[in-house]
């Protein structure tokens, strides 16, 4: 027998790099035998038990229910016995001896920090620091726009960071508004010179100080973040570190009430209503045909796919994405980080990170659900 095998976390569906750890049946040192479960992974579609493939001790276990794992990470090792000690990782600028007093974060916590660029000093010391934690600092000091820099400044010149499908859908978009001039695309991964939808592609994020030195301040993210919102937070930090402010875009043909409020960044697509009071935050997207009804709040980087129906009152926390054609019902909260998928009818509340599957009811008929159970 090897002296110990990686447990890897397996990729649900292609268009979801991340699946949530909804329950974690071992812990640190347990034995197990063949088959035995070790885990369950949920995405928006499917539900998969990771079954231990060996006898062994579980060993190098760091994440907790409730967290984010991306497809291809280690979720563990299991060994022959539990005193085995995993090999030493190659040192990172975050080493154990590195870290401030007091801090206790978990691995994936850690080299999500280490991704962004998160300054370890503002994490909690005493308990322990998820992902979860680390993603709520993220997005608590994340810039309402940023500050531009001292020069020249063309109001009417815009850049687009991303060109992919949602970039193309903001080019339309822009060139519809006709207040703006498109200077060019920005993407780390089209090469300079090619094009997207007759506009150039400028680079990647490395040209950003370039174009504002030449007095273009106002930058598109048209990176959606479907299925890793993060990918989208960070493109709106780079943004602003680069002197860049993000507007607040309501295409032509949508509809958004007099009393309601956007945030920078904020974009409302083609058909869309927002309705009396409303407050959307910082970068949200409400995407085609969406409907927002009166008094609903969505927090800073929630996404609202094509056709979903909010009725009124209703609230959805940060980063929270609610699927094409899902219907909420009157005053419903949805919690920050929260997926619901296509089609989902949601008639009650729905817990922070928790999975709504696609095509299902919130909750199951007959009880309702604890904190953290998906249905």
């Amino acid at each position: 027998m090897a002296e110990a095998t990686q447990v890897m976390v397996p990729l649900l569906n292609p268009n979801e790099p991340e699946a949530r750890l909804a329950s974690l049946k071992v812990s640190e040192g347990r034995a197990v035998k063949i088959g035995d479960v070790l885990c369950t992974l949920e995405t928006t579609k499917s539900t998969v038990d990771v079954a231990a493939e060996r006898v062994g001790f579980v060993v190098g276990l760091r994440a907790v229910e409730g967290d984010l794992l991306r497809a291809g990470t280690r979720l563990c090792w299991l060994a022959d016995k539990a005193s085995w000690q995993p090999p030493a990782e190659a040192p990172t600028q975050f080493a154990a001896s590195t870290l401030p007093a007091g801090l206790r974060i978990t691995d994936l916590a850690l080299a999500l920090a280490r991704q962004t660029g998160l300054d370890l000093a503002v994490l909690p010391v005493g308990g322990l620091v998820t992902e979860a934690v680390v993603r709520q600092a993220l997005a608590s000091i994340a810039d309402r726009g940023g500050a531009t820099r001292a020069g020249v400044f063309d109001p009417r010149a815009v850049v687009i960071y991303g060109g992919g499908g949602h970039g193309k859908s903001l080019i339309d978009f822009v060139r519809a508004l006709g207040s703006y001039d498109l200077v060019g695309v920005i993407d780390d991964g089209l090469p300079a010179g090619s094009s997207v939808l007759g506009v150039p592609v400028l680079g990647g994020a490395d040209v950003l100080p370039r174009q504002a030195e030449r007095g273009i301040r106002t930058a598109v993210n048209a990176v959606g973040g479907i299925g890793d919102i993060m990918s989208r937070v960070r493109v709106f930090e780079l943004i602003r570190q680069a002197g860049f402010s993000c507007p607040t875009l309501v295409h032509p043909t949508a509809f958004v009430e007099a009393s309601a409020h956007l945030s920078p960044g904020a974009q409302v697509f083609p058909h869309a209503y927002v309705g009396s009071d409303v407050n959307l935050g910082f970068g949200v997207i409400v995407n085609t045909a969406a409907v927002v009804s009166h008094d609903c709040r969505l927090d800073d980087y929630a996404n609202i796919a094509p056709g979903a129906l909010l009725a009124g009152g209703v609230s959805v926390g940060q980063g929270a994405l609610i699927g094409m054609g899902v219907t909420v019902n009157l005053g419903v909260t949805i919690g920050a980080r929260a997926r619901v998928g296509n089609s989902a009818v949601v008639k009650s509340d729905v817990p922070p990170s928790a999975i709504v599957h696609a095509g299902s009811v919130w909750p199951a008929r007959g009880r309702e659900p604890v904190a953290g159970e998906v249905k």
